[in-house]
């Protein structure tokens, strides 16, 4: 701690108005860290603050400014009058926008804010507006917004631009619970050539496929039907994420799944939730070609579904370089004996650790370890967990009566990990 005499001699040398003599640099620096409610109240300290939060590039409205201490949520006229502030007394360019609107409340101000946005070099545009309603129509300024480099969209409706040349710097797209034609999806993806991360959540059918032509997307996740989609031109895809959505079209045709991972060369990381098989035609009982990319692989199955199971074990038959696995078991229908047969011509030559999350500890789960076990001579670390605290013991005794089993690799370690 300073002495008394050092801490006098310092603030001899101090402007009496320590806060309004910072540099610029360093009030930017302090606003930017703030939230943007709190930025606004530093107004208050002195007449050189007052305006200093009307230059800052990222503006975040959320919670953390409609809400009160009290934790109620401000009304439309009070949300709308923030952002008729911001319109009118923000200067300079704002390249980070997040507009997240409370569920019970409306925003009648957005069609000029994002007039306001197209025209202040907006690049890093988040707009998660409420389920309330029909869904929001973009304005033709949306499609001035040329400099957008990510982009997140929720509840909007996106209308046919009649000139659109696509966003030629846009990296990352997320659209959720937006209502597109499939025609438009496939044409607003194939025109922004830089794409590198796409997230797709499409909750309501599409009688048509979405054709995906993303030559440098490196991560794709994914949340439909799989028969809503057609990857196309995806040849350095890393990482893909398929995960079940409750709303499916019902329609006759089939989900091919060779079909789907045939242009997957450079796959490295699959996360897929299996309920995607009850969609899938024939299933093969391997793909006819390997992808040597894939190194981990991240699956929900039902252990108890020999649909899904055969599904899941087409895709590990076709990784032969596999070397970390995470099997999360989810058994829907409780009311059946095990019926599942595990095939014993599966090998993981290069399997190096897996990750088993049980929902019971029984006699398929067990099958499905011991087949690991003793077909992984690479294997380092096996992990168990339960999925609830009501089978914890369970699964932790079968990872115990694991520990005496005879693994085809010497090194390799049985664990239990506490929820």
């Amino acid at each position: 701690m300073m002495p008394p005499e050092a801490k006098k001699h310092c603030c001899e040398f101090l402007p009496l108005d320590v806060l309004s003599n910072l540099p610029e640099n360093v009030i930017d620096a302090i606003l930017m860290c703030l939230p943007f409610g709190d930025a606004v109240r530093t107004s208050i300290l002195s007449n050189i603050w007052r305006y200093k939060w009307c230059r800052l590039p990222e503006l975040t409205l959320d919670d953390s400014v409609w809400k009160t201490k009290k934790n109620v949520i401000f009304r439309t006229t009070e949300i709308t009058q923030i952002i008729y502030h911001i319109l009118v007394f923000h200067e300079g360019p704002i390249t980070k926008f997040t507009l997240c609107v409370p569920k019970s409340r409306s925003c009648p101000m957005i069609d000029d804010l994002i007039f306001f946005l197209s025209r202040n070099g907006i690049q890093h545009l988040v707009l998660r507006l409420p389920f309330k309603g029909d869904p929001y129509e973009l304005p033709p300024s949306f499609f001035k917004c040329l400099q957008l480099r990510h982009l997140t969209l929720q509840n909007c409706l996106i209308p046919r631009p009649p000139t659109f040349k696509g966003f030629d710097r846009l990296i990352s797209l997320e659209l959720s619970e937006v209502t597109i034609s499939s025609e438009l999806l496939g044409s607003l993806i194939s025109r922004c050539l830089l794409l590198e991360h796409l997230v797709l959540h499409i909750a309501e059918s599409y009688s048509n496929v979405v054709e995906i032509n993303a030559p440098r997307l490196r991560s794709f996740f994914f949340a439909g039907s799989m028969r809503s989609i057609f990857l196309k031109n995806i040849p350095l895809l890393a990482k893909l994420s398929l995960t079940f959505s409750e709303t499916d079209y019902l329609g006759t045709e089939k989900w091919d799944i060779v079909k789907f991972f045939e242009s997957f060369s450079a796959l490295e990381h699959l996360f897929v939730n299996m309920l995607f098989a009850a969609e899938a035609s024939e299933v093969p009982t391997r793909l006819p070609f390997n992808l040597n990319c894939v190194k981990r692989l991240d699956i929900n199955v039902d252990l108890y579904n020999s649909v899904e199971v055969s599904c899941a074990l087409c895709l590990i038959r076709s990784f032969p370089y596999l070397q970390y696995m995470e099997i999360q078991e989810a058994h829907y229908k409780y009311d059946i004996a095990d019926r599942v047969a595990l095939p014993s011509d599966v090998t993981f030559n290069h399997l190096r650790e897996v990750k088993l999350t049980l929902t019971s500890g029984s006699t398929i789960e067990m099958q499905l370890a011991k087949l690991l076990l003793a077909k992984s001579p690479l294997l380092v670390r096996m992990l168990f967990k339960s999925c609830s605290v009501k089978v914890s013991a369970t699964v932790k005794k079968l990872a115990a009566e694991l520990t005496k089993f005879q693994c085809a690799s010497p090194k390799a370690e049985v664990v239990f990990i506490e929820n």
